[in-house]
């Protein structure tokens, strides 16, 4: 970890999470902040993300002491500072002028992981060289397997040491707050999409449905992904997976990783919040396959509790995008540093003094 960036640069006030919430809600046009913020539906699921962290207490320990606690860990053969990875959130420069630049600086700063995203504002070579690191790739499905190549050629000649796989929005779901909002009117360019071989057209039959003969027609199959897995070298993750058969039959499809996720709450209305399916789907798989899940961490004592869940990490969604909305780069590094000693506190309070330590009897469920 890098020292903490001096407060003179940063507001005084910006102690948490909520604290860069609270600032980028002020900084941001109402439209943008729509977009950010909205989820599908009702937007239960995405209340139920947060609801889901609130029904678990951590169980304080006492005479315990160590002077050699870490919050290291190790994922796909790469040390990491914290187990906090930065979820993949298409155009970020609507954020910050910088964009997924800053957000890939902040991360190399905190010694962790950015997952850049498909629809990212730059294309990813531009991130790379910028940078001068690689990050992971969230590769969205992209209609068919030629395209779907192209686009995995390109994360792989930029250097992306994983891609990600997100299998849970081939419809997505309009958030009728970003409606009201008027943020269909906001710009969306995606230079990773540009000049793809374009997808055969495909004709509707009367009576067809846009959804089931339309957008479902190329959504992705267990045969897409086994063919995926047969051209890529990279470790490949499964994102957006909800249920433990899923997970079971992604793992035997060779993917080496999965990613418990609703997609922050807009994706399928009602769904489940990550955090609640998370122990399932630890059991189904087992000890040994790699678990990360996102989707309403905005504490360190969030963190703590989806490791005693099951999760390996947690992917950090919207709170990445406040804080780049805030400062920029050192927005999204200070924020790193105040999740990061967040989790060192709970972890010795708790008595643990490593993340492997992390179990679920250190929880105690609320009534």
């Amino acid at each position: 970890m890098t020292d903490q960036p001096s407060s003179q640069l940063l507001p005084p006030d910006l102690l948490s999470a909520a604290d860069y919430e609270r600032h980028a809600n002020v900084r941001l046009p109402p439209a943008v902040w729509a977009w950010l913020e909205g989820g599908s539906g009702d937007e239960a699921s995405l209340i139920a993300n947060r609801r889901a962290f609130e029904s678990w207490s951590i169980v304080p320990r006492v005479l315990r002491r160590s002077g050699q606690g870490s919050t290291r860990v190790r994922l796909l053969g790469q040390q990491l500072a914290m187990p906090i990875l930065l979820a993949p959130i298409g155009q970020m420069a609507r954020f910050h002028v910088d964009g997924e630049v800053a957000v890939a600086r902040a991360a190399a700063a905190a010694g962790t992981q950015l997952i850049a995203s498909s629809n990212s504002s730059l294309p990813i070579s531009d991130i790379a060289n910028q940078v001068g690191n690689s990050s992971w790739f969230q590769l969205y499905w992209q209609g068919n397997r030629e395209r779907t190549l192209a686009l995995l050629h390109r994360a792989e000649a930029a250097g992306c040491t994983a891609i990600v796989l997100t299998l849970d929005t081939p419809i997505q779901p309009a958030s009728p707050r970003a409606q009201v909002a008027g943020a269909s009117a906001l710009p969306f360019a995606c230079p990773n999409l540009r000049d793809l071989p374009a997808l055969p057209p495909r004709s509707l039959q009367p009576g067809d449905s846009v959804i089931f003969q339309g957008a479902m027609a190329d959504a992705p199959d267990a045969e897409d992904v086994a063919w995926l897995r047969a051209r890529t070298k990279r470790p490949l993750l499964a994102k957006g997976v909800m249920h433990p058969d899923d997970a079971a039959l992604l793992i035997a499809l060779g993917c080496d990783g999965l990613v418990v996720s609703n997609h922050g709450g807009r994706a399928l209305p009602s769904a489940p919040a990550s955090l609640t399916v998370l122990p399932a789907i630890r059991r189904q798989v087992g000890p040994a396959a790699l678990v990360l899940m996102d989707g309403g961490v905005r504490t360190g004592c969030d963190v703590f509790k989806a490791l005693a869940l099951g999760a390996n990490a947690v992917l950090l969604g919207r709170p990445q995008a406040h804080a780049l909305a805030v400062a920029g780069a050192l927005g999204v590094a200070h924020l790193l540093r105040l999740l990061h000693d967040e989790l060192s506190t709970c972890m010795a309070l708790a008595g643990r003094f490593r993340v492997s330590d992390i179990v679920c009897d250190d929880l105690l469920a609320n009534p």
